[in-house]
């Protein structure tokens, strides 16, 4: 190249250390083991990952988990359901769930 002249090139973020462990958030559907007990009855959706509600008001998350929006107490990716145990512990059965791109809403019961 010529003086004056420049080369365009995309920047690229470095990958966090948390990016690097591989976790197959898909966008298209696919089958899930949930334990053979439970039976779901409401089913939401983010942008990154998904919320089910059991017949008996269990909350269960999987996917995209950095902002914390799968309820775990922690912000783990995960690629499997699991249940959001402090609903449990605090005597809350979950009745409404809503996911948005970064977030869960949670209506319960005492």
């Amino acid at each position: 190249t010529g003086a004056g002249d420049s080369e365009l090139t995309p920047h690229r973020e470095p990958r966090a250390a948390e990016d690097a462990a591989l976790i197959a958030i898909q966008a298209f559907p696919a089958l899930l083991d949930l334990p053979q007990d439970v039976e779901v009855s409401k089913v939401s959706c983010g942008s990154r990952h998904t919320a089910v509600i059991t017949r008996g008001g269990e909350l269960y998350t999987w996917g995209w988990g950095k902002y914390g929006q799968l309820g775990h107490a922690d912000n783990a990716s995960s690629d499997q359901p699991r249940r959001v145990q402090y609903l449990a512990a605090e005597g809350l059965q979950a009745e409404e769930v809503v996911c948005g791109p970064w977030t869960t809403y949670v209506c319960v019961l005492e």
